[in-house]
């Protein structure tokens, strides 16, 4: 009989620390060539890219509350336009035109927008949360709009000039370093967010979200814990905002509305709830081919995207990733 020693041991605890990590490591490889291959295929279309990175990190913020703890909202839009405003005011009003200092100011008003959010919307549930959550983006609009003095009501906030990065990389007219400046950070974000919901954190909102009352019973506190998980949502879709700002360098009222909660439900439902790669997928997806079909068929585009919707929701209620993901583990079950 053989014992293991503690040679043996360590050796297998780091075997299975690369096992863990295999995944993240796939996930941003996978990302990175993704970015490279947009960044040579459509030099042209750099600020379309850019946009999309932006709105990415809006959706994962929505996957965080909706995919993962089970918070049904349409006002995330509000954590993104914060986040928009937060950037371009330092910049404007304050002179701070650092690209890292406004995104900092981004993601600290998206994360305490995110805290009046959570604490407003957790009140409720069910449908009543819902209309919460659409009663904020459209205050937080009409506070934007109010305030024309700080935040450049219907005109916009303009005259938002960015530093070059590291004194070194100036944000050119054709996009390139705003196109690398997102990705950078989309792939940081996105390490940190897949240590966040597979640590023991992750999985008690996962709990919260299957069965509330049992945590409950368990000592653990619910509303505490989901008020959590919406600063980082917010944190996470103040950082979307601020990108958007430094890049296309004018945030308007568009970062605060409706439509743009809506649209990122729609993309997350898209690529599948409860997963990271699920919400880049429908991020990646819904924008490119509503640019393409609008640019094809400007008259009846919406008809188009609409029945793709409807395709998705009754072929592949999963969303995208969910239901390819699905096909593979059973594929691999009945392999075994």
């Amino acid at each position: 009989m053989t014992v293991p020693t503690s040679k043996d041991s360590a050796s297998s605890a780091t075997s299975d620390r690369r096992v863990r990590l295999r995944p993240d490591v796939i996930g941003v490889l996978v990302i990175a060539a993704a970015a490279i291959a947009g960044y040579l295929l459509f030099p042209n279309n750099l600020a379309l890219l850019t946009r999309i990175t932006a709105i990415a990190l809006l959706v994962l913020s929505l996957d965080l509350v909706t995919g993962y703890c089970g918070v049904a909202t349409l006002g995330h839009a509000a954590l993104f336009g914060a986040g928009a405003y937060g950037a371009g005011i330092v910049a404007v009003h304050f002179g701070m035109t650092d690209p890292f200092a406004m995104l900092g100011f981004g993601i600290i008003a998206g994360a305490l927008a995110g805290l009046v959010s959570g604490v407003v919307v957790l009140r409720a549930h069910g449908l009543p949360q819902l209309v919460l959550s659409i009663a904020i983006v459209h205050l937080a609009h009409e506070v934007a709009n109010k305030a024309s003095g700080w935040t450049g009501g219907s005109d916009g906030l303009a005259g938002i000039t960015p530093d070059a990065v590291f004194g070194l990389y100036q944000f050119d007219l054709w996009g390139r370093t705003a196109y690398v400046f997102g990705i950078v950070l989309l792939i940081l974000v996105f390490v940190v967010l897949r240590q966040i919901v597979r640590s023991p954190f992750g999985m008690l909102c996962r709990g919260i979200r299957q069965d509330p009352l049992r945590v409950q019973a368990l000592g653990a506190s619910v509303n505490g814990t989901l008020v959590k998980m919406y600063v980082i949502s917010g944190a996470v879709a103040g950082a979307g905002g601020a990108l958007n700002a430094i890049s296309t360098q004018v945030v308007g009222l568009d970062s605060l509305s409706f439509t743009l909660s809506a649209e990122a439900l729609v993309m997350l439902v898209l690529g599948g709830t409860g997963s990271l790669y699920g919400a880049l997928i429908g991020t990646l997806t819904f924008m490119w081919f509503e640019d393409v079909v609008s640019a094809a068929n400007p008259f009846h585009w919406l008809t188009i995207v609409g029945a793709l919707l409807i395709a998705v929701v009754l072929f592949a209620p999963k969303g995208l990733y969910g239901t390819i993901a699905a096909w593979f583990a059973g594929r691999k079950r009945r392999s075994a």
